[in-house]
This record gives structure tokens, C-alpha cells and sequence, in this order.
């Protein structure tokens, strides 16, 4: 089947450029301006603009936390993921503490396995350090997995300086890269016995016990670490100003750091956690949790200077009676908020709409830079001849309301309840298979391929 997408303009990394877009079978096959190729089905694309599907990098699917399960497992999240024109999602395989690597990691194969609608990989968490853990890594390499992730901080994930050296010593041995959830775990668990010990236990107290200097100060400690292994990272989900300026340092010492933020943190702010309602301040509690409105220009002017590399979601998505169960103590609400469904939309509205960032930023931000950063690429995050169709279709004036009884993810809420978009996704391709259409993912059976995975090209 040879699909021809005519009268539109396609985005890369570079610019954007009127183009028809030929495809066959799952593959781009050609594309440039009035093409002649005959094909069985022509898309008049005319005033669209044509992005290789998005790349979510950091997605909690299915994930045990809090005393309870994420909303969205592989099946729902997937398809929100798709109908958001999210054709890649790398999840996260989470072995339990004294775990191997091979068990967290066919636990998650399983999960996945046959129930997802996008295609999709793992990153792999490691919770602790040992010999058994360090001679495990080769074979996580061999299953197709080239990134990893450690925590600063939750108890039961966080490693000690030590240990974070010594993983990053390996991991840059073997040719890996590793993404690191920065706060400074020791002081938040000293603030948050004090707002106890206060009777303060309302969401308000969430993001005054986990404050932006605390994350730029585990940002300081860990890059001074992977200083001394001689390591890349990559800090996920940064959230603001100082934090940044921590990375710029590195940078200027040689350092190879990337960094990841989320559409939560370029559009919303930390006022809501001081709404009356517990439900209406609880919903958005996150780690780290949402900053002040000055934070945001701050991360929209590091986007388009490229000093941060990716915009995935952190997608962790709990509903709304999940979210009661931190009723009398904001410590044991779930922390994390849907996002997968709206993170194009957003990117677009917020982003290219306002001229905070050019078409082909978006288009680097959300496919090419994820595609290179997890060895991806050029199978995704390009639409050139060779690479996978997978295509979103992103129609300027198709403009609507974000309305959570619209959305498929299993959260039942969106934190952007009653955002007007500008624009909205026409359609999306898989593999060169239309799976979204105005806003209805079509296929009823999910057809996610696993994809393993080289090193980074970034």
C-alpha cells in the first residue's frame, strides 16, 4: 500500500519545508515538492503540518507506588499516548529492591507485552548497586535497553553518592547514559517531620517542603559526581531556574549533560496547590512539584536557546478518589499527573502559537533530540526515506477544548481542563497505518512493536 500526503509542510529538526510525503508499507519511501508517484491512497494535507511522531521519554505506565496502581496501564496509556501523536513511549522497568535486573525487566516485558497501542521501550531503574547488578548490565544492553535511571531520592529507589559513582563509572564503560531524578532527599524528609509536627498537612505544604533549591542543589551534587566518573546525564523533569544554572556550570566545565523538562512545568504553577478544595490542589501534586509562574519563562527561553534538550511528561497518572487517599496527610497523596494525551497541543499552543519556540524546535524537542538522546534514530524521529511513517498530521486551525470526558487516558481528569488549543491533531500514523483520526484512536487491537534500542547519537 503506497500512501501519498500531499499539500502540506513537513517539519524536521532543521525547518520546515512544503513538501508531498510518499509511503509505503511502514516506510517513508520519498518526499519534495509536486510529486508524481502513484499511489493507492493521496491525504490532501493542505495547510498541515507534518511531524515525525512524537517520542515520550518518560512514561509510568502500570506502575506500583503509594499503596496503590497507576491509573493507566499499558493499554490505556498507550492509547493516549497515540491519540496525543505519541507513536513512542519509553517506559520505565522497576525491579523490586534486592531484585535482579532480569526480573524487573520481564515483569515490565509482560506488562507491555501485546496491550499496547504505540510502539514502545524500556528505560531500566536501578534501586540498588552490587556486583550481581554491575555484571547484569552488559545483558540489559544485549535485550536492547541503553538507558537507565537513578533516583536522589524516595527511599526505597534512592542510591547513596557512592553507589551513584560507581553506576556511573559503569554505565559509561559500557556506553550507556543515565537519567537522574534530582532532589536532595535528606532535607525534605526534615521539612516535611516539621510540617507534621506543625499539624500543616494540607497539598499546600507539598511544594513548601520540596523547594526548587533543594533540586538544584542534588543537580549541583550529581553533576559534580558524574564530573568524577567522567560521565554523561541526563537530569530529568528540571523544573527551574537555579537547577538550570547548575547544568550551564557543567557544561562550561566540559561536562556532558542533557536535560529534560515537562509540558506541567511550562504551563502551570505552583498556586494551585493553594486552592481551598483538597481535591482542586491535590491533583497536581507532583515530584518535583510545579514552581513559581517566573520559572516558566525561565524553561521556554532554555528551549529555544537548546539548553534543554527534551519535553517529555513524566505521565504517572492517579484519579481523583486515588489522589483522597492523601486526605489527612499531603504525604501520601500519589504523586504525578496525566500528560501524555495533551503534550503536542500544549507544545504548540504554548509554544510555537506564541513564538516562545519555532516549528522545527517542537519538532526537535518532542521526535529528533528523544530519537538520538535513546538511540532511536533514524529509525524515528525523522521523516526521511528509509524511516518508519510514523506521522502526525497537525492541522493549525483545527483549535478545540481540552475536556477530560474527551481524553482516553484512565485518570479521569486533565490537569489542562478547559485550555483552548490552537490548532489540533488531524490524525496520526503509525508505522504508516492511520490509528488516530479527529481525535479517535481506530485500531480496537493494540499493535505496539518493542524497540530495542543502540546508544546515544545525541
Amino acid at each position: 500500500m503506497r500512501t501519498l500526503f500531499k499539500g502540506g509542510s513537513v517539519a524536521s529538526a532543521h525547518g520546515v519545508r512544503r513538501a508531498d510525503l510518499l509511503v509505503e508499507g511502514e516506510k517513508v519511501v520519498s518526499l519534495g515538492r509536486g510529486l508524481k508517484a502513484e499511489a493507492e491512497r493521496i491525504i490532501d494535507v493542505t495547510g498541515c503540518v507534518l511531524f515525525p511522531g512524537f517520542i515520550d521519554a518518560h512514561t509510568h505506565f502500570d506502575l506500583e507506588v503509594a499503596g496503590t496502581v497507576t491509573a493507566d496501564g499499558f493499554t490505556s496509556g498507550s492509547r493516549a499516548a497515540l491519540r496525543g501523536g505519541t507513536t513512542t513511549i519509553i517506559d520505565f522497568a522497576c525491579p523490586n529492591k534486592g531484585e535482579s535486573l532480569a526480573s524487573g525487566l520481564g515483569r515490565w516485558r509482560e506488562k507491555a507485552g501485546g496491550r499496547t497501542f504505540c510502539d514502545y521501550g524500556f528505560h531500566m531503574t536501578i534501586d540498588d548497586w552490587n556486583e550481581h547488578i554491575r555484571q547484569e548490565l552488559s545483558e540489559m544492553f544485549f535485550q536492547g535497553i541503553s538507558s537507565f535511571k537513578l533516583y536522589m531520592t524516595y527511599p526505597a529507589m534512592r542510591l547513596e553518592d557512592r553507589d551513584l559513582y560507581w553506576a556511573l563509572k559503569e554505565l559509561k564503560a559500557l556506553g550507556g547514559i543515565c537519567g537522574v531524578h534530582c532532589e536532595n532527599a535528606g532535607v525534605i524528609d526534615g521539612m516535611i517531620a516539621e510540617k507534621k509536627a506543625a499539624g500543616e498537612l494540607s497539598p499546600a505544604s507539598h511544594p513548601q517542603t520540596r523547594p526548587p533549591y533543594l533540586e538544584a542543589e542534588a543537580v549541583s551534587r550529581l553533576l559534580r559526581i558524574a564530573q568524577a566518573a567522567e560521565a554523561p546525564v541526563i537530569i530529568v523533569h528540571l523544573t527551574n531556574g537555579e537547577a538550570l544554572d547548575e547544568v550551564i556550570k557543567a557544561r562550561k566545565r566540559g561536562q556532558t549533560v542533557y536535560v529534560e523538562t515537562c509540558p506541567q512545568y511550562l504551563t502551570l504553577d505552583e498556586s494551585l496547590y493553594y486552592q481551598e478544595n483538597f481535591s482542586d490542589a491535590a491533583r497536581y501534586v507532583c515530584a518535583p512539584p510545579l514552581r513559581a509562574k517566573k520559572e516558566q519563562d525561565i524553561l521556554w527561553k532554555a528551549l529555544r536557546r537548546g539548553d534543554i534538550q527534551t519535553v517529555s511528561t513524566d505521565h504517572c497518572a492517579f484519579t481523583l478518589e486515588q489522589k483522597n487517599l492523601g486526605l489527612e496527610d499531603f504525604t501520601k497523596i500519589p504523586g504525578g499527573l496525566p500528560g501524555v494525551e495533551t503534550r503536542g497541543e500544549l507544545m504548540w499552543s504554548c509554544g510555537v502559537a506564541r513564538r516562545k519556540i519555532s516549528v522545527a524546535q517542537m519538532c526537535r524537542l518532542l521526535s529528533e533530540n528523544p530519537a538520538r538522546l535513546y538511540g532511536l534514530f533514524p529509525r524515528k524521529g525523522i521523516l526521511q526515506p528509509g524511516s518508519d511513517a510514523d506521522i502526525v498530521v497537525y492541522d493549525p486551525s483545527g483549535g478545540h477544548v481540552i475536556r477530560a470526558e474527551d481524553c482516553v487516558s484512565a485518570a479521569g481528569y486533565s490537569p489542562y481542563e478547559g485550555f483552548a488549543s490552537d490548532g489540533g491533531i488531524r490524525q496520526v500514523w503509525l508505522r504508516g497505518k492511520l490509528a488516530v483520526e479527529s481525535g479517535s484512536v481506530l485500531d480496537s487491537v493494540p499493535c505496539g512493536k518493542y524497540m530495542a534500542r543502540g546508544k546515544c547519537s545525541l
